[in-house]
């Protein structure tokens, strides 16, 4: 099964351990480590161990971290896909280059892994959490359709939770096709 995703403006690839260094220094940026990671400076090996996690989720459940594209260039825009849980259903997760914010990226990436985990994969419920000061993937979250389940304090952080458990094609149709 190919795990290549293709949008109108975006090719989506798996993440690979050959993309270390590119996602170490994304994840490491300032701007996107302050939610993703709490704003803790994650170390080679974490990032490494991430990549890693994800190789092993292909594998197994077809699913797990794309790296993002602009057509017109071959650097990482961005990440969007599912962290596996035994305990739960898949979690989503995404980001976007600071300076490539506000463009859509992030929402078109995640539709695109979005119709492929339901669509071809057939996968009934997808979560995801969010820093409830992060309003940028709230909006991104709310635009494909995932419903606020609760609100909780994480580490002494308010954390915000999300679900779709019903593949919501109208939520999505002003959206790039892919």
């Amino acid at each position: 099964m190919s795990h290549l995703l293709r949008t109108e403006r975006l090719s989506l690839r798996p993440c690979q351990m050959s993309d270390l260094d590119a996602m170490h220094q994304l994840w490491t940026e300032a701007d996107v480590r302050r939610f993703l990671f709490d704003d803790r400076q994650i170390t080679n090996e974490e990032a490494k161990s991430f990549i890693e996690t994800s190789l092993i989720s292909f594998a197994r459940y077809s699913y797990g971290i794309w790296l993002f594209f602009d057509h017109q260039s071959d650097q990482v825009a961005g990440f969007s896909g599912l962290l596996h849980s035994l305990q739960s259903s898949p979690s989503l997760i995404f980001g976007t280059r600071p300076q490539l914010w506000g463009r859509g990226y992030a929402k078109e990436a995640t539709l695109s892994v979005l119709r492929y985990i339901f669509d071809v994969l057939g996968l009934k419920k997808v979560e995801a959490d969010v820093d409830e000061p992060n309003l940028a993937s709230i909006r991104v979250l709310e635009a494909l359709g995932m419903s606020r389940t609760q609100r909780a304090i994480v580490n002494e952080r308010p954390l915000l939770y999300y679900e779709i458990n019903t593949w919501r094609r109208e939520a999505t149709e002003k959206l790039p096709a892919t």
